[in-house]
């Protein structure tokens, strides 16, 4: 059975996470202090050998990842691997919508007013549901459609053929890092708490399964 240590990183702080706007499949560029998040990731990891890389083809995940890259002291792989399977969320016409109103109008036909009393009385996997019935157009994936697509993604860094017990590294984002660690966690966890940008959660995963080590530490 082959087990590989995945660190997963939160991409650096972006325009769109200040202005608290959905940020999925659309794209806002790091802000200085993304950019200081990737370097401290970097310093953080700059002894870690991986043998493998991974980040959605959004370029706040690409420039996070190749920072922490181009930082390593430890003959790690030198570029990423790129699929849209990695990316965050896809919100449809709720991107670019600040967070606050987008989760209240999913929400609010079942008498939850916020992403957190949602995730609190159902799931993350609910919201996604509510956020895609919100949608005029519907095009914002629901849990299934997400879930799909990324499990494509595990699949992809599975059958990579890396050695066993490899460190990889996988910049990710942030509904992403909440939505491994709800199905994954085991329930350890508190999936409200939306993880830092630049930090870091740990995964073990196997042939067959997915355990959480560490999350938004």
């Amino acid at each position: 059975m082959t087990k590989l240590n995945l660190y997963l990183v939160r991409h650096g702080q972006t325009y769109f996470n200040i202005y608290n706007k959905l940020q999925g499949w659309s794209n806002s560029p790091l802000t200085t202090r993304g950019k200081d998040n990737a370097r401290q990731a970097g310093e953080r990891l700059q002894n870690v050998h991986f043998t493998g890389a991974f980040c959605s083809d959004t370029t706040r995940a690409m420039e996070t990842i190749q920072t922490i890259l181009d930082m390593n002291k430890a003959g790690s792989v030198q570029q990423p691997v790129t699929a849209p399977y990695f990316r965050e969320e896809f919100y449809g016409s709720y991107e670019g919508t600040n967070m606050d109103l987008a989760w209240y109008n999913a929400g609010a036909p079942h008498g939850l007013n916020n992403f957190h009393d949602i995730v609190t009385e159902h799931s993350i996997g609910t919201a996604k549901d509510w956020l895609k019935a919100a949608d005029p157009f519907h095009d914002a994936e629901n849990n299934q459609e997400y879930w799909e697509r990324v499990d494509k993604g595990i699949a992809l860094i599975r059958d990579a053929g890396l050695p066993d017990d490899s460190n990889v590294l996988w910049v990710s984002h942030g509904n992403t890092l909440l939505s491994l660690v709800e199905r994954f966690g085991g329930g350890k966890y508190d999936v409200t708490v939306r993880p830092a940008n630049g930090s870091l959660t740990r995964l073990l995963l196997t042939d067959d399964d997915i355990q959480v080590v560490s999350y938004n530490q």
